[in-house]
């Protein structure tokens, strides 16, 4: 198996800045990243752990076609959220991408992400090809 490596990234200024990829690619093994709901303006989208989870998995899903995988290559998926109270809202989001493909899926506590209108954010490990 070749294990040539290939880094991708979303064109947040930060990855260039300090030095990180959002996705890399290594052989069939796909990792992306911790993911949040930041739009390309840098604003924060949704105001609720629902509907930025559901921006994430298809902003995530987006980046896994790229590297030439799909959701259902998807193998591990670690959410990490502000408010524990929302894993129900999360996990039904989820569950509209991943029911069926059943990937392992962490939901982590956190007490902060990197602005306090965050709620989530995602990694997710895929293998393909």
């Amino acid at each position: 198996m070749e294990m040539v490596r290939t880094n991708y990234s979303s064109g947040a200024p930060l990855e260039e800045k300090v030095g990180y990829s959002r996705m890399v690619k290594v052989g069939p093994f796909v990792k992306i990243g911790g993911t949040t709901s930041v739009q390309p303006d840098g604003t924060v989208f949704g105001e609720n752990a629902y509907d930025q989870t559901k921006y994430v998995l298809e902003k995530q899903i987006k980046l896994l076609e790229q590297a030439g995988a799909k959701a259902s290559d998807v193998v591990s998926v670690k959410v990490y959220a502000t408010d524990m109270a929302e894993c129900g809202n999360i996990c039904k989001a989820y569950s509209e991408y991943f029911h069926d493909v059943k990937p392992l899926c962490t939901v982590v506590g956190t007490s902060a992400l990197n602005r306090p209108t965050q709620f989530v954010e995602i990694e997710m490990e895929a293998i393909c090809c």
